[in-house]
């Protein structure tokens, strides 16, 4: 199994309530992930209890049966919507693939 683990860090909004809109909805769309990419294992999403922490704000756990399944996820067309919303609201991003 390959575990996929992605941390996230938006850009700035006016106010926290907007980032927590944004951050809300950035968790529902990756979660959905999950009925629509059959390589998809298992994915957890969490949002850092800290709204205003100059850390990370959210972070992808997945997990994957192979590299190759983690390819394919990475072109599918229903990852690649949710990758052109994560590109408009993060400003860093930082991820690591292992095996487990």
């Amino acid at each position: 199994m390959i575990n996929h683990v992605v941390l996230f860090k938006l850009i700035e909004f006016e106010t926290p309530e907007e980032k927590q809109i944004v951050l809300d909805e950035f968790k529902s769309k990756l979660e959905a992930l999950k009925n629509e990419i059959t390589e998809l294992k298992f994915i957890e999403v969490g949002i850092h209890h800290d709204i205003n922490s100059p850390s990370f704000d959210l972070c992808l756990i997945s997990h994957f049966e192979s590299i190759d399944d983690l390819e394919s996820y990475k072109i599918h067309p229903e990852h690649v919507k949710v990758a052109d919303f994560v590109k408009k609201v993060t400003s860093h991003r930082a991820a690591v693939d292992f095996e487990f």
